[in-house]
């Protein structure tokens, strides 16, 4: 199951290289030196790893090395990360922060109410237990499945209900399905009304929910039969693949335009430092344009997945997925050819598993080039002039499968200047058994009694800004329409009314007033005098229809603002907090606010939240087409200018010809 790689000679530790920067990644090296040191001060056979990662150093180190010619005087400890925990009976997860360099325990706090993400490892333990428990097997019997060997059990977060046995214990809330065949669509096939629940830490299962117990057989949801298939397996002799569309090949004869230098890669006049770690997946540091800050670190730092139906057992769903499993250590093995096409260059994932041993997932990250159509254009009718220059930008994307979902991440730096985040969402709907031709009023039926539920997809990037400098404002901008009368005789003005945010808090989407925010540095001024700034436009908003004061809502409360703006805080680095699993909502983003700390002209963090609005549709099944989300930060002022007018040359694209010798020569006529 794992999309990683062992590295089976991954004992040999070696010191890292003196040339890794700060920011760089954990090694295989560190991460087994991070668990010797770990492993030497818990001791006990029964620990396992949640997270290893690097424990970030002081922004002011930072820079203090990269002005020092990379690390020619300054020297920066590394560090790492390391949450553990016990198996067996019990919660809790200890915190701990280790040297590298000194081959020392820093910091060790046990948290005797946190439970960690759940672990890759864990999927199919979940899945074992859960056909072996009598139970489970009798109901199953009840609904006509007697070949366990085909029952696929979806291991989702728990949450926090009040029953009595989530206290004190990890649990997994188990929805089923079961196939047909080998590589049949269980998702075509789902068990209604039957959800074990999985002791994590015990590996048992500790409760069963059987909705339909007491129900007549003839009353019960039965079980889709219809098979739905998207494999090509499936396609068969009287449906083969279609002919009719050509190959589109990208082709640099000439090379990327690009350079990766252990992880810090320029393009153009952008330099950014790319990292990977097994929460959040990638990782963006020191962003610069023409040797400018514009950002210090950004991420995608959760997401929340909310289901509309208030049915049992339906009203649990409500997924962390990032806070909950770890996007990175979902990240797929990338292909040549298939996820990425093109000139690639891939980066490995290094994480850790259970046990902490490192493991590699090979091409975890891609990187390469994208035409992106016009830049600017212009002819000149008076000269018959005509100037045009291509656009183009660089992609690092990776992709995660959490369940039955893709998230694919994508960065994207244009050569204006523009950062853009965007979000694929694709893989197969969450589904839901129903009598056919008669779904409820919270899903739309896809294929005669399967129906997909109406839910949500919210993430939060947690940009770390850093426009000329630390030390920056937020300005919210309101377009206003000025009142008919004296001042607008003809009913036609309106202008922008820019107000600072001047303590932290959160603020809320206005699609009237076309509001956006600003990132300003108020000591920084261009040719014109006013701030230099990047925009951050809310495209992709979207209201949350979950109650704040609710199970769910109580646990999702970042998500009820567009915008967060607080100081930073190197602790405050997830907005659902650190340990996101049953956790009650008491210590998160929507809390932390509350402190009214200053966020003017200081080093402040952005919380931006956005997402997709899913009412599924019959075209999201058997599989989804991606679906798309995400933002945009462009410089507002950052430049005297368009910086791209002059330096970009004037080029006809040599490869370029006509469709057909037909077409040729109706152009020359």
């Amino acid at each position: 199951m794992a999309p990683y790689s062992h590295d089976d000679d991954a004992t040999d530790a070696v010191e890292p290289s003196p040339s890794v920067h700060p920011l760089d990644p954990l090694s295989k090296h560190e991460i087994i030196q991070a668990v010797e040191i770990v492993k030497k001060d818990l001791n006990t056979a029964s620990l396992r790893f949640e997270t290893i990662e690097l424990f970030e150093p002081l922004k002011s180190a930072v820079r203090e090395f990269d002005q020092s010619n990379n690390g020619a005087v300054a020297v920066v400890e590394r560090k790492a990360r390391v949450n553990a925990f016990t198996i067996g009976p019990g919660i809790g997860v200890w915190k701990m922060v280790v040297s590298l360099t000194n081959s020392s325990l820093c910091t060790k706090t046990f948290l005797p109410q946190a439970r960690p993400m759940i672990q890759l490892e864990e999927f199919e333990q979940i899945e074992k237990v859960v056909k072996e428990d009598e139970r489970v097997i009798a109901a199953c019997a009840k609904r006509g499945i007697t070949d366990m060997s085909l029952l696929c059990v979806d291991p989702w977060s728990s949450g926090t209900f009040g029953e009595s046995y989530e206290q004190d214990r990890h649990l997994s809330y188990a929805f089923l399905w079961v196939r047909s065949k080998e590589l049949d669509n269980l998702y075509a096939h789902p068990v209604s009304g039957l959800n074990p629940v999985v002791d994590i830490k015990e590996m048992k299962v500790v409760h069963v929910d059987d909705w339909e117990e007491d129900v007549p057989e003839k009353d019960r949801t039965p079980i889709p039969s219809k098979e739905c298939n998207y494999d090509r397996v499936f396609l068969g002799e009287d449906k083969k693949p279609r002919t009719d569309l050509n190959p589109i090949n990208v082709v640099q004869p000439e090379g990327v335009s690009f350079s990766l230098r252990g992880h810090t890669l320029k393009w153009h006049d952008w330099s950014i430092l790319v990292g990977f770690n097994g929460r959040e997946g990638i990782t963006l540091h020191n962003i610069k344009y023409q040797g400018r800050p514009i950002c210090y670190r950004a991420s995608l730092s959760e997401m929340v997945v909310p289901y509309g139906s208030p049915k049992a057992p339906h009203y649990r769903k409500n997924v962390f997925d990032i806070g909950e499993y770890g996007l990175g250590n979902m990240a797929n093995s990338l292909k040549l050819g298939c996820d990425c096409v093109g000139a690639i260059q891939y980066m490995d994932g290094w994480i850790s598993d259970i046990q902490g041993n490192p493991q590699c997932i090979e091409n975890a990250i891609c990187i390469h080039e994208e035409d992106f159509g016009i830049l600017w254009k212009h002819w000149d009718f008076r000269t018959d002039r005509t100037e045009m220059r291509r656009a183009r930008r660089l992609v690092v994307s990776s992709i995660s499968t959490v369940g039955n979902y893709e998230y694919g991440s994508y960065w994207y730096f244009y050569l204006d200047g523009t950062i853009e985040f965007e979000m694929k969402a694709t893989g197969i709907i969450n589904t839901v058994a129903c009598p056919p031709m008669k779904p409820d009023r919270y899903g739309t039926e896809v294929t005669p009694g399967v129906f997909g539920q109406i839910h949500q997809h919210i993430f939060c990037a947690r940009l770390d800004m850093s426009v000329d400098g630390d030390e920056n404002t937020v300005v919210e901008c309101n377009t206003v329409a000025v009142p008919m009368g004296k001042d607008n005789p003809y009913g036609n003005a309106f202008y922008v009314e820019s107000t600072p945010l001047v303590t932290e808090g959160g603020r809320y989407r206005n699609p009237d007033s076309e509001r956006f925010w600003k990132v300003t540095n108020p000591s920084k001024t261009n040719h014109v005098g006013q701030p230099v700034s990047y925009k951050l436009e809310p495209t992709h908003s979207v209201k949350v229809f979950t109650h704040p004061n609710s199970p769910s809502g109580r646990r999702m409360g970042w998500t009820y603002n567009h915008l967060w703006v607080t100081p930073y805080d190197e602790e405050e680095r997830y907005p659902t907090g650190d340990f996101v699993n049953q956790h009650d909502g008491s210590n998160d983003l929507s809390k932390w606010v509350q402190k009214e700390r200053s966020i003017e002209n200081t080093d402040i963090v952005a919380w931006h939240v956005f997402g997709l609005h899913h009412p599924v549709r019959p075209e999201d099944f058997p599989v989804q087409n991606a679906i798309n989300t995400g933002f945009k930060l462009m410089p507002v002022g950052f430049f005297d200018q368009n910086p791209n007018i002059i330096d970009l040359p004037f080029e006809r694209n040599q490869a370029s010809k006509y469709a057909s010798e037909a077409s040729a020569s109706a152009c020359c006529q």
